[in-house]
């Protein structure tokens, strides 16, 4: 591991202020894809590299002392993976934003990176260019998103906002919404000609749908889903 590497100048290229540069910890387990990072940060007058590990373990530990603006960390790592780092960064608010370079573009773990807080995400088959210019993008608070990942990300979020919302009857819509309107299962029934017993068997459904147990639940829940919109 190597700290406070100062010397960053490239090619007779104007080296900004150090107070100015945007701090830069490197971590992926594979040195030679780690030291072609590490020569691409140096190379860009703008970044200061600070760090570079080989471990999810040692990444935290230097992320935790040094805080750098930001981490760019492959997804999988002895030690400790880049999904349970990043967790531990955002447990820990450490302010140092995530850029992810890895070679898993799963859209699930795409998701659940961007989710957890990951600013953005990579594939290792971008250029050493693309990776700095989204190390800088990412330090200005944007989110980069490799363009192998936009279709599948997009259907994860369709999937997962359709699980989220569960498909209710007409019917069982109506029979929700009097609900939150405080009416009983009598009363429903009168309401829409039903018995109370089959108003109790659309109450049982939605519970089910819901995966609550009760009336109350069932409206709170519902509210959350934004099924009462």
């Amino acid at each position: 591991m190597s700290r406070g590497l100062m010397d960053l100048s490239c090619g007779g290229a104007e080296v900004r202020d150090v107070a100015t540069r945007i701090r830069v910890v490197v971590a992926d387990d594979h040195p030679v894809y780690r030291d072609g990072i590490v020569r691409a940060v140096k190379e860009r007058p703008e970044l200061e590299l600070v760090g570079e590990v080989a471990t999810g373990r040692e990444a935290l530990d230097v992320i935790g002392e040094l805080q750098p603006d930001v981490a760019i960390l492959d997804m999988r790592m002895p030690g400790m993976d880049g999904r349970r780092l990043l967790n531990a960064i955002e447990r820990d608010r450490i302010p140092t934003r995530v850029l992810f370079v890895s070679a898993y573009l799963d859209s699930e773990i795409v998701f659940a990176a961007i989710g957890g807080g990951a600013r953005g995400y990579l594939s290792k088959e971008a250029t050493r260019q693309q990776i700095c210019d989204a190390v800088s993008a990412v330090a200005r608070g944007e989110t980069v998103l490799a363009p192998e990942v936009h279709t599948g990300l997009a259907r994860e979020i369709q999937l997962r906002s359709s699980e989220d919302r569960p498909v209710l009857t007409p019917r069982e819509r109506e029979v929700l919404r009097l609900t939150a309107d405080g009416l009983s299962a009598p009363e429903i029934g009168d309401r829409l000609y039903l018995s109370p017993a089959t108003v109790k068997t659309h109450l049982q459904h939605l519970y089910g749908k819901l995966g609550v147990s009760d009336r109350a639940a069932a409206v709170a829940e519902a509210m959350r889903r934004g099924l009462l919109e």
